[in-house]
């Protein structure tokens, strides 16, 4: 990670206009209810992954509170930032914008009459009019389903993980059980704390508020809402008076105001109004998938020989949402991250956009990985009744994978992080964006056009044209600083 760890060495154009819009970038249509997401990511030339330490680092200090139950979220934390390198193969033309009309037109107008926006507490930061949410196998309240495959946060963290009881419950009081709205079965949970672990009440509470704040009207969400007696204060007060009983009581309340909103199909129903989700919910699903899957192994991602190709770096969630925004990625879009370390990137796109979402990436533990965290995706993705974009994650050099290469050719958003790539990689992708469509765009770590070139003899100022943008702190995991980035739209 050392390389990570320098101040960068490349010349950027500053502009304050452009900052100002990487900080609080424009996105596709009005925003209603933005959602911040952020989660680490990490990348690496022909693969990307996760880097366990910086995530870490950035979940202390987020949980800064000296209460066990607190330091629990340690993981979580590590989840909500999320890699940042992701693939996927681009549509044969260049999706649309999301709406053709202009804002305030009667067209918008009568689509948002629809979608019946204003009875929702929670909207998404962008919104697809194209994009349709409600997962195949969403339960409605009817008949006998498969128990979706999930990792439980039991399984994960757990008295038998060697955590110990919170809120003054017993060993044989701590299982509890959390119902999701597109599924029929809960998921297990104990309620227990240990050190870089998932911290069950929290996790539980905030699986509480997003449900009743995305899922729900502003008068259905008033049992589990309401700041006085609502089911998430009384967890709230629960949890701070280590009041594990009334904890307890207050969750089977939930589970059973939800059950019955299911068989009434007021989920359903509501899904249906979606066309996009918010990026708070976005990153929380993501995170309890990393938590599950890539968090008790994340050791595994620190075995990289620094100076090669192959070194480990994340882009954050904030990072990765702007640059969706930036490159107006939507469901009919193809989304390709070249070197995909262990897939959060490429999931990221699949969840908030609903596109076509491909990595390609070479080292076997984050592939591993990678395959772990797309299966427990697929399900939780299913347990929250919603349909991402298709996902598809491949093993092997970018720059020879088939699959890869033909989705290239489709392409219409590639992501690159190549910070720590060599010139001979960063050459020999230039060659490979020949085959890029006409308006696709890339977004790099660090530009392919050299101004040391002579433009006539320098491949990639002929195909490419570089916008030079930069982000602020925070958003990548080798450093704490802003730097820089671009933005290359193929000629």
């Amino acid at each position: 990670m050392s390389i990570f760890n320098q101040k960068s060495k490349f010349k950027v154009k500053t502009e304050v206009r452009k900052v100002k819009q990487a900080v609080e970038p424009a996105p596709l249509k009005k925003p209603a209810g933005v959602a911040n997401a952020s989660r680490p990511s990490l990348s690496v030339p022909g693969s990307t992954r996760a880097s366990p330490i910086p995530s870490s680092l950035h979940a202390k200090r987020l949980y800064s509170s000296s209460s066990p139950e607190s330091k629990s979220s340690l993981s979580q934390s590590r989840k909500r930032r999320g890699p940042a390198n992701s693939r996927s193969p681009a549509t044969a033309s260049p999706a649309p914008a999301l709406s053709d009309s202009e804002p305030g037109s009667d067209d918008e107008d009568d689509w948002r009459d629809r979608v019946d926006p204003s009875k929702r507490r929670k909207r998404a930061h962008t919104e697809d009019p194209d994009r349709r949410l409600r997962h195949p196998s969403l339960w409605s309240g009817q008949g006998e389903e498969d128990k979706p495959g999930i990792v439980h946060a039991a399984d994960v963290a757990s008295l038998a993980d060697r955590c110990q009881p919170v809120m003054y419950l017993t060993p044989d009081e701590v299982v509890v059980r959390l119902r999701y709205p597109g599924a029929k079965y809960p998921e297990r949970y104990e309620l227990v704390w240990g050190k870089d672990k998932i911290d069950g009440a929290l996790d539980i509470m905030k699986v509480v508020k997003l449900v009743a704040s995305t899922y729900l009207t502003d008068q259905e969400a008033k049992p589990f809402l309401d700041q006085d007696n609502g089911i998430y204060r009384r967890l709230e007060k629960s949890k701070n008076t280590k009041d594990g009983k009334g904890f307890k009581e207050a969750l089977t309340e939930y589970n059973d105001q939800l059950l019955a909103l299911q068989m009434k199909g007021v989920i359903a129903k509501n899904i249906d109004a979606m066309r996009g989700i918010p990026r708070e919910l976005v990153d929380f699903i993501l995170d309890q998938v990393y938590d599950r899957t890539v968090a008790p192994k994340v050791e595994l991602l620190a075995k990289y020989e620094n100076g090669t190709d192959n070194v480990y770096g994340e882009l954050l969630h904030p990072f990765i949402s702007d640059i969706f925004d930036r490159t107006k990625l939507s469901s009919d879009m193809v989304f390709v991250d070249l070197g995909s370390g262990v897939g959060n990137v490429a999931l990221h796109a699949a969840l908030e956009r609903g596109c076509e979402s491909w990595g390609c990436e070479m080292m076997e533990n984050a592939c591993n990985l990678a395959e772990a965290q797309n299966k427990e995706f697929t399900a939780r993705c299913r347990l929250w009744g919603i349909a991402p974009g298709k996902v598809h994650l491949e093993r092997g050099d970018f720059r020879k994978n088939e699959r890869t290469l033909a989705a290239l050719k489709r392409a219409d958003v590639v992501l690159v992080n190549n910070q720590a790539f060599t010139s001979q990689l960063n050459d020999h992708l230039v060659n490979m964006f020949l085959d890029l469509k006409i308006g696709c765009k890339i977004v790099s770590l660090k530009t392919f056009v050299h101004d040391n070139k002579i433009a006539e003899n320098d491949v990639a100022s002929s195909i490419l044209e570089v916008e030079h943008l930069t982000y602020p702190a925070e958003h990548v995991s080798w450093t704490a600083a802003p730097g820089t980035f671009c933005i290359s739209t193929r000629k």
